[in-house]
């Protein structure tokens, strides 16, 4: 099985939960085009990455998930193979120079590594970050990757969240936690918004 990001679940709700994300690492690329299209062509490249497309040389562990977001770039990283790990994320990142969406799509990275440890890409579209720990709600389903479904679902938890009273601070993101190869009916995806903590809510927004 895949390594996984590590959460704690605050609290659940009857359609969604939320959840406290550690700080952690992540191999991001841009893509400009349709979500599917983006996402493909994202995850070919990163994929490449881990497989030993950087300056070690070496193969880095896949892990889940996989994401989709909005986001944008920090600096490259040092070559060798890593271990594929979960989820992947996608999520829109702005447009690109004919008005198409940009995606941010990321690998998590494992969570042997440190920033001064990880390959350093050999292509330059792909960049390490890292992510501070946060607070975010998520909304799980199966099935298909369909743009028209990840919109649905982050309708669904938009208002979720507003009927719970909780603050919005981030952009959707689309977490795939299944290869390719699995059959659409059976694939986990999760919808991610950032939100503030219900602890800093509850004593009142800092002003």
């Amino acid at each position: 099985a895949l390594e996984s990001l590590g959460y704690e679940v605050i609290r659940e709700y009857e359609d969604f939960e939320l959840r406290q994300y550690p700080a952690h690492l992540v191999a991001e690329t841009l893509v400009d085009g349709p979500m599917n299209e983006a996402s493909n062509t994202a995850f070919r490249r990163l994929f490449d990455y881990i497989s030993g497309a950087n300056r070690a040389g070496g193969k880095v562990a896949m892990t889940t998930p996989v994401t989709v977001s909005e986001a944008g770039p920090d600096n490259p990283g040092q070559g060798e193979k890593i271990a594929m790990t979960a989820p992947v994320v996608t999520a829109p990142g702005g447009s690109g120079p004919d008005g198409e969406l940009r995606y941010a799509v990321q690998f998590v990275m494992p969570a042997e590594y440190e920033r001064e440890t990880l390959p350093v890409p050999v292509d330059d579209s792909v960049k390490l970050r890292e992510i501070a720990p946060r607070t975010v709600a998520v909304h799980r389903y199966r099935g298909s990757w369909s743009e028209q479904r990840y919109r649905e679902r982050v309708e669904r938890l938009r208002s979720a969240l507003t009927a719970a009273g909780l603050e919005v601070t981030g952009e959707p993101e689309l977490a795939r936690y299944d290869p390719p190869f699995m059959p659409w009916f059976m694939r986990r995806n999760e919808v991610l918004i950032e939100i503030a903590a219900p602890a800093a809510a509850a004593d009142g927004r800092a002003s």
